[in-house]
């Protein structure tokens, strides 16, 4: 591949809800801690850590 051709992994970030403005907060799915999302979020709902480390799994390795 060149880099005429642009980058190697062209995956467009996830669509992810609206942070919420306040409690009620809703659970993160894998660990339980608040997440940043309200808790009528429909879907899966990540902490912030919980968020990072998911981004990290699926980012692109070179």
């Amino acid at each position: 591949m060149t880099e005429e051709s642009g980058p190697y992994c062209e995956t467009p970030p996830a669509e992810s809800p609206e942070r919420a403005e306040g409690p009620p907060y809703a659970e993160c799915v894998l660990c339980r801690k608040p997440t940043e999302y309200a808790e009528s979020v429909k879907g899966i709902t990540l902490c912030p850590v919980c968020e990072w480390q998911e981004a990290q799994r699926t980012a692109c390795s070179g």
